[in-house]
């Protein structure tokens, strides 16, 4: 298991052509993780939500519990 190490910005990216050397994150692992975001912001701007924030919560809390339930089946 690894740890995720968070993007410091794109300004702060130096890579080796595989991956960022700042954040530690292949290249491949950055895009799937942004088109995820872009899809999520895509689809609350298409509701219209007005409390972004607590959508946000609940999508943070919703993948936390997933991925701890999928962890406890294997």
């Amino acid at each position: 298991m690894s740890a995720f190490n968070p993007c410091k910005g794109k300004t702060a990216c130096r890579d080796d052509g595989k991956q960022c050397l700042t954040c530690g994150r292949s290249f491949a692992e950055i895009e799937q993780t942004r088109n995820l975001i872009d899809a999520l912001a895509e689809f609350a701007c298409k509701q219209d939500y007005d409390n972004v924030g607590e959508f946000a919560a609940y999508v943070a809390d919703k993948v936390e519990k997933k991925v701890r339930h999928r962890r406890e089946a294997k």
